[in-house]
């Protein structure tokens, strides 16, 4: 082959190179300007372990279109803020939700477990927990009172103070709490803080009508309301009976599933219960929910 072919030769093959590295440039620059930046900031949330994550949703002609999965890490910091989505999802985009999901989740749709929501307002959703796509309400309403008693231990009257009742004696009983009718993914659920150590009293959905448990309670049935004796069956830490006097008594809002033996971050009503509490002696709770409601805002 003499000089002047591989000169020729070498030059297709020069612009042949050239061709395919544009065609990438290109193909690279459409994909890019296809895709847009959502921000996600969070404040209030809290991580849902190796189980669970937040994942958002753009809402695109009435229709969910996943945005991004996160969860919230050792120092309550979100592990990604930023998320890249179609230009056209989010150009088109009416709103915003937050979901809780398992992980791993087979489920491409999303979960009933809504926490937080917004409308897109130009560029912007404000994020809140009592958006009607997400829990509706707000928990600013909820009201509540409680009796220390026991009575499914046969008439032992030596230990009333280890057991709460979420209940009104002077309304017939009538129910003690006052709360708003949760969406389907959740449900109310009751504690006593004892010596630090949250007991769960059991889940419920509806202030009258009992929990669904009662495994600390004695063999009496107890009223129709949700509470729980403390009597045998302890946990691990804590001594039965007990003397409530000084503690705390909490009502939380849980995703259901539930992500946690713990309480959830949503706690609407917290009570202290006096340190000379007297028995069957209704005490009220404190609307707390400002302070553990979650927020957010979404920018696109």
């Amino acid at each position: 082959m003499n000089r002047v072919t591989k000169s020729i030769l070498f030059g297709l093959m020069s612009s042949l190179v050239l061709v395919s590295c544009d065609d990438d440039d290109d193909d690279n620059d459409m994909t890019s300007s296809n895709q847009g930046n959502l921000t996600v900031n969070t404040v209030g949330l809290e991580s849902l372990g190796d189980d669970y994550e937040y994942e958002g949703w753009l809402i695109v002609n009435g229709q969910p279109v996943s945005a991004g999965l996160f969860d919230i890490d050792a120092n309550g910091n979100p592990t990604a803020t930023s998320f890249t989505v179609s230009r056209s999802d989010l150009s088109n985009a009416s709103a915003y939700v937050l979901t809780i999901e398992p992980s791993p989740d087979n489920d491409p749709a999303p979960s009933a477990v809504h926490i937080l929501a917004g409308d897109f307002s130009s560029n912007t959703a404000p994020l809140t927990v009592n958006h009607s796509s997400a829990i509706g309400t707000d928990f600013t309403s909820a009201t509540g009172k409680y009796i220390l008693a026991t009575p499914t231990d046969g008439g032992d009257m030596t230990d009333e103070l280890s057991g709460v009742w979420w209940l009104d004696p002077m309304a017939g009983p009538g129910p003690g709490l006052d709360l708003p009718t949760l969406p389907d993914g959740w449900v109310y659920e009751g504690w006593a803080v004892i010596g630090g150590t949250p007991v769960s009293t059991g889940t419920f959905t509806a202030a009258s009508g009992a929990d669904n448990a009662a495994p600390y309670s004695g063999s009496v049935a107890g009223p129709p309301f949700p509470g729980e004796d403390f009597l045998m069956n302890a946990p691990s830490g804590v001594t039965f009976p007990t003397d409530l006097s000084g503690q705390t008594v909490v009502i939380s809002v849980e995703p259901s599933p539930d992500n946690s033996a713990a309480p959830f971050l949503l706690k609407p009503l917290v009570g202290m219960v006096p340190s000379g509490a007297s028995d069957r002696t209704p005490y009220d709770m404190n609307n707390n929910a400002t302070a553990t409601n979650p927020t957010g805002t979404v920018m696109r």
